[in-house]
């Protein structure tokens, strides 16, 4: 089980989460770096960013996000786990506290990580923290009772080397927002695509980021099939990965 429970604890599970398997994850994700365009894409466009901008990134993962960033903005990643690659201050400080300075940065992006986090609210906190008066908020993971939960609980928890149990975005995110502070949270369930030119590296892909053992591609074809889905697109195959993204802004 990867859930993490207490703000004490966070920093160090979560360590130990990804010691195990960062190192595929990013692997995966070196090896398919345009898998995940739309789901960048998406969180960045609702930053409203702007040239020379302060963007943190919690948590950084590899760095994954900043080639999506306009030009002259200033990422700033923060990522706890020293198995990701370019990570900023991989592996030197713990998660939480953040380890900027009160309104240090000028937009806060978490993509993809907070279901690993059972509370969240430290974190809501901390980034309301460093992010400038009138600054950004976008939040981007996988909703409660969705496929893709129903896949990762299910599947991917079943056949991986540490087991998955996300504490996944619901109804009460937007509340856990407003009570750390942010306002005007927006929670949108928007369908995307993580895209590949074919079935097998598609299911490579997928092997490799969840780490997933003892499995053949045709079983992980199967199961995406079964859960999450796959279409056809017009430049090859499309893994059907919906998130929900919820935007909010600290007060001026």
């Amino acid at each position: 089980m990867d859930r993490i429970s207490g703000a004490d604890a966070q920093a160090a599970d979560y360590e130990q989460l990804f010691q195990q398997r960062g190192h595929a994850y990013d692997a995966a994700m070196r090896r398919y770096p345009r898998a995940r365009d739309e789901e960048f894409s998406e969180a960045v466009r609702r930053a409203q960013l702007q040239p020379g901008m302060r963007v943190a990134d919690v948590p950084a993962g590899g760095g994954y996000l900043q080639s999506y960033l306009p030009a002259d903005c200033r990422w700033q990643g923060h990522e706890p786990c020293a198995n990701f690659s370019r990570a900023g201050d991989a592996g030197v400080i713990p998660l939480l506290p953040l380890p900027w300075g009160n309104a240090a940065v000028d937009a806060v992006l978490s993509i993809a990580g907070v279901h690993h986090l059972e509370d969240k609210r430290p974190l809501f906190a901390e980034l309301l923290r460093v992010v400038r008066p009138g600054g950004r908020l976008v939040l981007a993971d996988v909703w409660r009772d969705s496929a893709v939960a129903a896949f990762l609980d299910g599947f991917v928890g079943d056949h991986n080397s540490t087991g998955h149990t996300g504490s996944y975005l619901d109804e009460a995110t937007a509340d856990e927002l407003r009570a750390a502070g942010w306002q005007e949270p927006v929670l949108e369930h928007v369908p995307i695509h993580w895209r590949f030119a074919g079935h097998a590296e598609l299911a490579a892909f997928c092997t490799a980021l969840f780490d997933l053992r003892g499995v053949t591609p045709q079983q992980v074809l199967d199961a995406v099939l079964a859960g999450p889905g796959i279409d056809t697109l017009a430049d090859g195959v499309g893994l059907r990965w919906g998130l929900t993204y919820c935007t909010a802004r600290r007060p001026s």
